[in-house]
């Protein structure tokens, strides 16, 4: 595929368009864990499995499913997945028993995954003096669809019921399959290597890849952090602590998508060479999004404000992290992208996965207090890994000018 000439903004929206519609299929159980699990009868302690499974499908589809993405040719591999998570949500839709929808969201993750091979195939269009700014613009995309798929979500179960929320999903992801079919163009990997020799490629280029290693750590991280705080608090806001019907946990999640604007924000501090503290400010504002639902407050109106300021700051975080980090991994090899992004995302999701089910488990057994602690514990964690790089970096300007 050639490269020398940039993303037009047509394609550039279509592939951001694209990631957001088949991301928020991973993301629309989010708000609906409540009803989905009174639906299909699983207890409160294991309703956190509706979100979980569908992440650990998703980290499975990362590291076994997206390195597809260097071997076979992309524009196929995206339509069969395509269609494949069109049937998964429908069996979702048409689910009645607790192991029939496990069943279905772990495949609706699996399948999703084809959303980090159009992320790469847009750093393969782009420009190298560009390709963080061109990133960021189709992750705005995917983070779009991250956040609409919560509000979207709750409106429509609200007025109809989640079994429709599933259903119109799976329609959607067939038309998908359809435009994305017609419009992109073809992309063949140079060079492919067997299937088994592409898997077993992946511990090596985790074992010999300090970048990736590292900013695997700083999203997963903030992406645990993240998927506990979107597990907890819409059952929060539902519960008589706010008394929120759907529709307002709906109006809450909306709100939320202010954070989106840090992503292209992101890539331009990467292409301008300020990745490293523009990723200490995203893992500060982290730590930040769940220490103010901490300060305590009678008045209900001051406590919700603080909540929806909480809930903006941690997207900005996560959003802005992630586009750094596919900036600084993308400028890596080319022929070795798709696997690089799955590992980088496999990683990413394990931390989501761990944090809704700790989430959920620490806020049926301990409360909302205590899984908000849990919460604040992933990217304090992820800043110390990051204080780590700093003083190996600080370290290795000093030997440099003690030589000079």
């Amino acid at each position: 595929m050639k490269t020398d000439s940039d993303l037009t903004p047509r394609m550039t929206l279509l592939l951001a368009t694209a990631c957001g519609m088949i991301v928020a299929n991973i993301y629309y159980a989010q708000t609906l864990v409540g009803p989905i699990a009174r639906a299909t009868g699983l207890a409160p302690e294991v309703a956190g499995l509706i979100v979980t499974l569908t992440q650990i499908g998703y980290a499975l589809g990362l590291l076994f499913l997206v390195p597809l993405g260097d071997l076979l040719e992309n524009r196929r591999l995206v339509v069969v997945a395509l269609l494949c998570a069109s049937v998964a949500l429908l069996a979702a839709a048409l689910s009645t028993s607790g192991a029939l929808f496990l069943a279905a969201a772990l495949a609706i993750g699996l399948c999703s995954v084809v959303a980090q091979v159009l992320v790469p195939f847009a750093a393969h269009l782009s420009k190298e003096a560009t390709r963080g700014a061109a990133v960021g613009k189709v992750v705005s995309g995917l983070l779009l669809g991250i956040m609409l798929a919560r509000p979207v979500a709750s409106l429509v179960a609200d007025h109809a019921n989640w079994h429709v929320v599933f259903g119109g999903a799976s329609v959607l992801m067939a038309v998908l399959a359809l435009v994305l079919f017609k419009n992109l163009p073809q992309r063949h990997p140079q060079a492919p290597l067997p299937y088994p020799k592409l898997i077993g490629s992946l511990w090596h280029l985790l074992a010999g890849t300090p970048v990736l290693r590292r900013r695997a750590l700083y999203q997963a991280g903030l992406f645990g952090s993240f998927s506990l705080f979107w597990t907890v608090t819409p059952l929060e806001l539902t519960s008589p602590a706010f008394g929120l019907s759907q529709t307002g946990v709906a109006i809450f999640a909306l709100v939320g998508m202010a954070g989106a604007i840090a992503s292209p924000v992101a890539g331009r501090l990467a292409d301008s060479g300020h990745t490293l503290a523009a990723t200490a400010a995203a893992l500060v504002l982290g730590v930040i999004g769940f220490a103010l639902p901490l300060v305590s407050t009678q008045s209900h109106t001051l406590a919700l404000a603080i909540l929806v300021a909480a809930s903006i700051i941690l997207d900005m975080a996560v959003a802005a992290n992630l586009v750094l980090g596919q900036r600084a991994i993308f400028a890596l090899a080319a022929d070795v992208r798709s696997r690089l992004n799955g590992l980088y995302f496999a990683l990413t999701f394990a931390g989501g996965a761990l944090g809704s089910a700790l989430g959920g488990w620490m806020y049926a057994s301990h409360g909302w207090h205590a899984a908000l602690l849990t919460g604040m514990a992933f990217p304090a964690l992820a800043f110390l890994g990051w204080l780590l790089e700093y003083a190996s970096r600080a370290a290795a300007g000093r030997a440099a000018k003690n030589v000079a």
